[in-house]
């Protein structure tokens, strides 16, 4: 066998390893070394490539961008569990509840609030699965729009900053956070916009899907209301403003005072400080925590090491070339780049988790990008915005996995009078996808949905570039023409003298 007839071996050994149900992490790591084992064996590289693997291991891991990961996890484990959701959910659904579809505004706006200050779509969407759900069924609203706009305001939290899914595809790409996150901000205010724009013609088309909760059910009105909603808003929004602020992650902002990881511990602090106020702080808050950032952060290190191994021996049998020569062979340039690489991820993320995802098969894309003159910020929000996809299509999403056991759950408990079909939940996802993948072909086709929040890049024309030497006071040294001894201070005569002597002789 050819070395180059191996590399798409192992792309094929890799899709088969993923497909396996086994924990992929593990079956990378196990593929890669196998592979590594037998290119020894035939020859294509020494045996000093592989002993080199530790080392290569060691310096991804002492990355300090990845320390970002666990704090922005344990601030959003914190926040979930405090009681914001509650809260929110609770004032906005009696602003918004008298209006035709109020109680979709409520879940889309509280999404996106909780998205910008939690980041875990699980946490979210039980949350306001648990909240919400309830109340819609009380009040006749469509089973399949309810659990649709509950899963889809849960995923919206992969899109905003400070998502997880942009940290780590900053890292993969190369790029900073804080711009990663600027650009991302376009795309999720779109998102936002479409979901309740569905929303709205939903309320007009079917208003029986969606109705307005009656007034006498409101229990507070005035300005009461609006203060309960503003004291769920204003705090989270500092928050918000303090933790991407500092790392220079809003829209505009051309300077940063702190990196990603510093950023992560004050929003982890801010975190606690919320957890006080709404009197939910205590230990078995903190135990809980600290117990999934734990699991998480595990997870995201032995897939890291695992997509390593691999990728290491995949490059030393020049597979990066044959990735390269195959994508960028296909017709179209950069528009048929991107849409077949957004259909693999497309399909890809029915099985995969975003973290493999991003950490496999994310370096094998990103060098082709940028040979293509692609803006790899623009490239890494575009992923993301196909990778919340993940978390809802049929049938692996695992929003809807989390949707299906919260119904179940409420229907034991009696807070629900019907149980929630898995048909309702699969079929009243579809509507919300297509809007997701309607996101993915506009920010394709309008890339200034991510580039007009980006600093504007300068460009250096250098053939007008003009280097211009300070003109110096002391005389300039001519070996023909000595330098006058009256010209230069008494100090340097004696070493002029010198100089003149050894030109004459």
């Amino acid at each position: 066998m050819q070395m180059e007839n191996f590399a798409p071996i192992m792309f094929a050994g890799l899709v088969v390893v993923m497909l396996v149900g086994f924990p992929v992490a593990f079956s990378l790591a196990a593929l890669g070394l196998a592979s590594g084992f037998y290119a020894i064996e035939m020859g294509w590289f020494p045996v000093a490539f592989m002993s080199n693997l530790p080392i290569s291991i060691f310096s991804i891991l002492s990355n300090d961008l990845l320390l970002a990961i666990p704090f922005f996890t344990f601030m959003g484990t914190i926040l979930e569990k405090c009681g914001l959701a509650e809260d929110m959910l609770d004032s906005m659904g009696q602003l918004f509840g008298p209006v035709r579809g109020g109680l979709g505004y409520s879940v889309i706006i509280v999404g996106f609030i909780l998205g910008a200050i939690t980041g875990t779509v699980a946490g979210q969407v039980i949350a306001m699965a648990l909240i919400s759900l309830p109340v819609m069924i009380r009040y006749g609203y469509n089973m399949r729009y309810a659990t649709g706009v509950l899963a889809a305001s849960g995923t919206i939290t992969q899109l905003v900053p400070p998502s997880l899914v942009l940290v780590v595809l900053a890292d993969q790409l190369g790029k900073p956070v804080g711009d990663m996150y600027k650009g991302a901000w376009g795309p999720s205010l779109i998102q936002i916009a479409m979901f309740a724009l569905y929303t709205f013609a939903l309320s007009r088309i079917k208003p029986d899907y969606l109705p307005g909760v009656p007034k006498e059910d409101r229990t507070i009105n005035g300005w009461a209301l609006w203060g309960k909603c503003l004291k769920g808003i204003i705090p989270s929004a500092v928050l918000i403003f303090t933790v991407l602020g500092s790392m220079g992650g809003l829209p505009f902002q051309d300077s940063a005072l702190a990196t990603p990881t510093e950023a992560g511990a004050m929003g982890v602090v801010g975190a606690l400080i919320l957890a006080a106020m709404h009197k939910r702080l205590n230990w078995a808050l903190l135990w809980e925590a600290m117990h999934g950032t734990m699991r998480l952060t595990a997870m995201v290190v032995f897939i890291l090491i695992g997509s390593r191994v691999f990728s290491q021996v995949f490059q030393g049998v020049d597979g990066a070339k044959w990735v390269e020569h195959l994508l960028t062979g296909l017709p179209g340039g950069q528009v048929g780049f991107l849409i077949v690489v957004n259909l693999f991820v497309f399909f890809l993320a029915f099985f995969l988790d975003f973290f493999e995802i991003a950490f496999i098969i994310v370096p094998m894309l990103a060098p082709v990008a940028d040979k293509l003159g692609i803006d790899l910020i623009w490239f890494g929000v575009l992923l993301c915005v196909n990778l919340q996809t993940s978390f809802m299509h049929p049938p692996f999403g695992f929003a809807l996995f989390y949707l299906r056991g919260i119904a179940d759950t409420l229907f034991k408990d009696k807070r629900i009078p019907v149980a929630v079909k898995s048909s309702d939940i699969y079929m009243g996802s579809i509507p919300w996808v297509i809007m997701q993948i309607l996101l993915v072909v506009v920010v394709i086709f309008v890339p200034q949905t991510v580039t007009a929040f980006l600093d504007k890049e300068v460009k250096v024309d250098i053939d007008k570039v003009v280097i211009e030497m300070p003109q110096d006071s002391a005389p300039a040294f001519n070996a023909d023409t000595p330098a006058s001894s009256a010209d230069l201070d008494k100090s340097d005569k004696d070493a002029q003298d010198k100089i003149d002597d050894l030109f004459k002789k």
